[in-house]
C-alpha cells in the first residue's frame, strides 16, 4: 500500500504532512538554485556551506530512517529486498544501495549516531566509519556492553572535530583509550592478525593493453604500499617539473606519479636482485639488420614477436642507458649476425663523478640539477659506445627521450653542451 494511505498507530493520517514538508524543501531548494552564487559576498558563501554541510546529514537522517523500516515495499513489490527496489525503481547501483541499507540497519542500532546525523553534526561517511567501529566493538569478546556505550559517546563526540579518515584511525583504538591497561594486548593481537591477512591479499597483476601501455593493479601490505608510495612519489619529483616548466602548471599528479614508476624501475640494478631474478631482468632485444639501419627501427623485447612486446629501435637504444640490455642482430632466416654484450648503467661512482664534472644536465639553456638527470652515452651503446666518462653526459628525463628520438638530431658542442635540432 502506498504511504498516502498508511495509518499511524494513532489512527491518524500523516501522508499529507510528509508530503507539505517534502514539497516545502523541494520549493525551497528550487528557489535556492536559481540564485547564482558568483554574486554572493564571501560570508555568505561560507555559511551557506555550513549550513549545506548539516542539512545534507539531517537529509541521510531521513533517509535511513526511511530505509530502516522499508522492508514493507521489497514486500509489496516482490523485489528481493528494498536495495533491489531501489536498483530497480531509483537506478541506484546495486553495491551502493545494498551499502544504505545496510547503513540505515547500522544507524538504527546506536541512538547516538542516529542523533548526530539529526542534528547535522555526524555526515553520513562519518556515520558509517563510526557504525562500522562500534560493531568490531559489539563482536570483541574483550569488550563489555559498558565499553560499546562509552565507544559510542566518544567517537560521536570526535565526529565534531574530525574528518572521516582521522576518524576511522581513531575508530581502530577508542578500546585502548577507554582502557589501556586491558585492551594494549588486544589491539596489539589484532594488528598481527590484520598483518597476517594482509600478506594473504597481497596480489599483482599485469596486463599488454595492446596499445603501447602495460596496465597492473594490485594490493599490498599497508607498511610496504606505504614505502611504495614514497619511493614513487621520490621519483616523480614535483619540484623538479615545476622548474622545467618554470612556473608552469604541473602535469596531473596520477602521470607524474606514473612516469616516478617508470623511472624507479629503471634504476633497479640487476646485480642487487637474486642470481634468478637478476638474470630475469636481463632485457634480449631483437633486432634485424635493416631495421637497425634504420632511424625509426622495430625491436622486439623477447626471442619472437609472438612472446614478446615490439618497441621502437629508439626506445630500445634508451634502455640501454638504463638498464641491462643485450642486442641480437638478425639477418635474412633469422640468422644471428651479432650477438651483443651486456651492459649495466652507469655505476655510482660514475654518477658522481659526471655530477662533479658536469653541474647540470648538458642540454643547451637546461639547468636541471644532477641528482635528476640520467647518465646518457654520447655514442649510443648498441652502436658500440662504452659505459665510461668520456662518454657519459648528465641529460634530464626530458632531452633524454629527445636524444633517442629519431625526430631530433643532437650535437656536442666545444663547450661541452648538447644541442638539439628537430629534423627538417
Amino acid at each position: 500500500m502506498s504511504l498516502e494511505r498508511d495509518t499511524n498507530h494513532w489512527d491518524t493520517n500523516p501522508g499529507d504532512a510528509i508530503d507539505a514538508e517534502l514539497s516545502a524543501i523541494e520549493s525551497s531548494l528550487d528557489r535556492l538554485l536559481t540564485r547564482d552564487p558568483a554574486y554572493w559576498r564571501t560570508g555568505q558563501k561560507k555559511d551557506s556551506l555550513e549550513r549545506l554541510e548539516k542539512l545534507q546529514a539531517k537529509l541521510a537522517a531521513v533517509r535511513l530512517r526511511v530505509l530502516a523500516s522499508a522492508g514493507d515495499i521489497a514486500e509489496e513489490t516482490g523485489a528481493k529486498d528494498a536495495s533491489a527496489w531501489m536498483r530497480t525503481e531509483l537506478l541506484v547501483d546495486k553495491a551502493v544501495a545494498r551499502s544504505q541499507v545496510k547503513l540505515a540497519a547500522a544507524v538504527a542500532k546506536y541512538d547516538l549516531v542516529a542523533a548526530g546525523l539529526a542534528e547535522g553534526v555526524v555526515s553520513q561517511d562519518k556515520a558509517r566509519v563510526i557504525t562500522q567501529a562500534l560493531d568490531k566493538i559489539e563482536a570483541d569478546p574483550v569488550a563489555s556492553s559498558e565499553d560499546l556505550v562509552l565507544a559510542e559517546k566518544l567517537l560521536v563526540d570526535y565526529a565534531t572535530r574530525l574528518t572521516a579518515n582521522e576518524l576511522r584511525i581513531v575508530g581502530r583504538r577508542i578500546l585502548r583509550e577507554i582502557d589501556p591497561a586491558r585492551f594494549e594486548d588486544a589491539e596489539a593481537k589484532a594488528l598481527l592478525a590484520e598483518e597476517e591477512r594482509a600478506q594473504q591479499k597481497t596480489a599483482l597483476r599485469v596486463w599488454d593493453n595492446h596499445d603501447g601501455t602495460v596496465g597492473f593493479d594490485g594490493v599490498l601490505p599497508t607498511s610496504m604500499g606505504m614505502r611504495f608510495k614514497r619511493l614513487v612519489e621520490a621519483w616523480a619529483q614535483p619540484r623538479k617539473q615545476q622548474l622545467v616548466g618554470k612556473g608552469a602548471p604541473l602535469p596531473p599528479w596520477e602521470r607524474l606519479m606514473g612516469q616516478g614508476f617508470s623511472r624507479l624501475l629503471e634504476t633497479i640494478d640487476p646485480a642487487a636482485l637474486p642470481r634468478h631474478g637478476g638474470d630475469a631482468t636481463v632485457v634480449n632485444v631483437v633486432i634485424s639488420l635493416e631495421e637497425l639501419r634504420k632511424d625509426l627501427g622495430i625491436a622486439t623485447l623477447g626471442y619472437d614477436e609472438t612472446n614478446g612486446a615490439t618497441i621502437s629501435a629508439a626506445e630500445a637504444r634508451r634502455m640501454a642507458c638504463n638498464a641491462t640490455i643485450i642486442p641480437w642482430v638478425l639477418g635474412g632466416d633469422s640468422e644471428v649476425l651479432d650477438a651483443g654484450r651486456g651492459s649495466r648503467f652507469f655505476q655510482p661512482i660514475q654518477r658522481k663523478a659526471l655530477r662533479l664534472q658536469q653541474k647540470c644536465c648538458q642540454a643547451e639553456g637546461c639547468d636541471m640539477p644532477p641528482e635528476w638527470c640520467d647518465a646518457h652515452h654520447l655514442e649510443p651503446w648498441a652502436a658500440g659506445g662504452k659505459t665510461d666518462l668520456k662518454d657519459g653526459a648528465l641529460l634530464c628525463p626530458h632531452h633524454h627521450r629527445l636524444a633517442h628520438n629519431a625526430a631530433y638530431v643532437h650535437e656536442r658542442l666545444p663547450d661541452g653542451t648538447i644541442r638539439f635540432t628537430r629534423r627538417p
